[in-house]
């Protein structure tokens, strides 16, 4: 299964992917950095700066910074990663910049539910905004 993350609420689609990781299915996600997550964008980006900052530098916790990287880790997140069942679930869960030539030809899925227009207020960021901000070169 191709998605394509284009103007998807992060958490929604995470949450749907993880279970369909869950049941066995492989899971491939294409413009990451074109997801979005919800809630003002000065809040949602200092939320995001909190995060990665937390830690020491040489030690960690590390906290990714490339956007399809950010996307894993929610995802990440939504499944027991630290069980087996779990550890192989994201195994099957890959994350991609942009659409590779692998799935030029292919025909992408969406996540009805996680739409952006489901949003009572356009309030959001771009995963591509806060990858900017934590230092990646997009």
């Amino acid at each position: 299964m191709i998605i394509d993350a284009t103007n998807l609420l992060i958490g929604r689609m995470a949450s749907v992917l993880a279970k369909k990781a869950l049941l066995g299915e492989k899971i491939d996600i294409v413009n990451c950095e074109k997801a979005v997550i919800s809630g003002g964008r000065a809040n949602v980006l200092a939320r995001y700066r909190q995060k990665a900052d937390r830690g020491i530098p040489l030690k960690g916790p590390y906290f990714p910074n490339m956007p399809d990287r950010l996307v894993r880790r929610t995802i990440r997140g939504m499944l027991p990663y630290k069980q087996e069942k779990g550890r192989k679930a994201f195994e099957r869960v890959m994350c991609y910049i942009g659409v590779p030539m692998q799935f030029k030809d292919k025909r992408f899925e969406t996540v009805k539910e996680a739409n952006v227009d489901k949003l009572p207020n356009m309030k959001f960021a771009t995963v591509a905004d806060i990858a900017k901000q934590l230092g990646a070169k997009i």
